[in-house]
């Protein structure tokens, strides 16, 4: 679905350490591949446990994980908004964006100097969240004269609802506060839809703390998500520097053990690319075969046709039905011919909104 994630932060956070930590995914979960596009661009792959156990029931020629791109966006700087530093191709690399991981430093290092002199997390958000709503503030301005200019030429039915609407986000930016929370009426966000809003995007906080604070977090993530308590928002806490040494042992043993004795069962890379799917509201199906176990990635709530025409447009232009298996059944059952002989497979038709795992076989005719 091309979907993206921008990693963003101040300079100095452990955002790069975070990215490249991520660039070895591969290592966190055996045959799943990681390939970069650009210096600042990978495609990384969603852990799914799911997939493992359909591999070892099928025995598949291949397997084929969803993924996520994930966007090192260059450090930001106050000021960015007008200009400042790298702001301009900062900002846009935002807005190409679907969700943002928003990096900040909770931790203590004296041998790592701090953009602003000393490790204050609140601040820093601050920091963030005021450029990306000055550059909001610029963006509805913008519409909002537009829009005046074709209302006084009688060229837009909906100019006077668009105009109150702006006016709303634009008191809610002015006032510090993200556009994703703005008290808008229901369906007014089209208004905004074609302006990209930079603080309209989800978002989801990632604490880059000391090894001492990855299993309970310190002050510093207390003092965070105390201060995003509001937002409806997502807090991980990550130490970077641990990531980095994970990725630099060669097998799944040493990387199991390492994880042991630090008291975690899973690495912070994977929580936070699982943690990245949730926050874009997708979830997973599967199609299963000899040939091929897939994962392929639908936005919650999408029904069986729009989810067919992920595979190919032609499925969802000629869709006739959807044979169904849930995940769970195939696992107790063991193989398709199982379930049916036990009544686990199901014909569903255009209604049927697709469930997280499902296995999914559509008949089409185009």
């Amino acid at each position: 679905m091309g979907l993206k994630c921008g990693i963003v932060g101040l300079p100095n956070v452990g955002k790069s350490t975070l990215f490249n930590c991520l660039s070895n995914a591969k290592a966190q979960a055996a045959n799943f591949p990681f390939c970069t596009i650009e210096p600042n661009l990978g495609v990384i792959t969603v852990p799914d446990e799911r997939l493992s156990q359909l591999e070892k029931l099928i025995n598949p020629q291949r397997v084929v994980p969803t993924t996520i791109e994930i966007v090192d966006i260059a450090g930001l700087v106050k000021g960015a908004s007008k200009g400042e530093g790298l702001g301009n191709q900062f900002l846009s690399n935002i807005r190409e964006c679907d969700a943002i991981i928003h990096v900040i430093r909770c931790f203590d290092d004296p041998n790592v100097v701090h953009v602003d002199g000393n490790v204050n997390p609140v601040r820093d958000k601050e920091t963030i969240d005021t450029e990306l709503q000055l550059k909001d503030l610029e963006s509805v301005d913008k519409k909002i004269s537009r829009v005046e200019k074709l209302a006084k030429a009688g060229g837009d039915k909906d100019a006077a609802k668009c105009i109150e609407a702006l006016k709303i986000y634009k008191q809610h930016l002015e006032q510090g506060k993200a556009a994703r929370s703005a008290p808008v009426n229901e369906g007014d966000e089209r208004f905004i839809a074609d302006i990209f809003l930079l603080t309209a995007k989800p978002v989801l906080y990632v604490c880059n703390v000391d090894e001492g604070s990855v299993n309970a977090g310190n002050k510093y993530v207390d003092q965070l998500k105390d201060s995003v308590k509001d937002e409806r928002a997502e807090v991980l806490i990550i130490a970077a520097a641990i990531e980095a040494e994970i990725t630099q042992l060669d097998s799944y043993e040493d990387r199991a053990a390492f994880l042991q004795d630090l008291g975690l069962t899973e690495s912070g890379v994977a929580k936070l690319i699982k943690a990245a799917y949730r926050l874009l509201s997708l979830q997973t199906y599967f199609t299963a075969g000899e040939k091929e176990v897939r994962a392929w990635t639908i936005t919650r709530g999408m029904q069986a046709p729009a989810a067919a025409g992920v595979i190919h447009t032609d499925f969802e232009k000629g869709f006739i039905r959807a044979e169904v298996i849930k995940y769970e059944d195939f696992l107790k059952f063991g193989s398709e011919s199982a379930c049916r002989d036990n009544g686990k497979l199901s014909v569903e038709g255009k209604e049927y909104t697709v469930g997280d795992g499902d296995i999914m076989h559509f008949r089409f005719n185009v």
